[in-house]
């Protein structure tokens, strides 16, 4: 008996968010700073973020992208001042 109800996986979804570019990163030139005066010599542009993590039921990887996506886009990251990227894996 064929069914038209299409499987979904769960997916493993991490988020990644960091400033973008010539935006101010005051905790990332404290944390670099700090680095500094602790002796780490050569640590430089340090860029601070968020790590976001879930899983999501998708149809597909591409799926589940696409909607990590838009999740970003409207809530997880502001894009006016943020980037982001998403790595996706199937969750066993």
């Amino acid at each position: 008996m064929a069914t038209d109800v299409e499987a979904t996986i769960q997916y493993a979804v991490q988020v990644r968010i960091t400033p973008r570019p010539g935006i101010l990163d005051p905790e990332g030139e404290t944390i670099g700073r700090a680095l500094g005066s602790l002796g780490y010599d050569g640590v430089a542009d340090v860029r601070a973020g968020r790590l976001i993590t879930f899983r999501l039921e998708a149809e597909s990887a591409d799926a589940a992208r696409s909607a990590a996506a838009e999740m970003c886009e409207r809530l997880i990251a502001n894009p006016i001042i943020e980037d982001y990227t998403i790595q996706i894996g199937e969750d066993v």
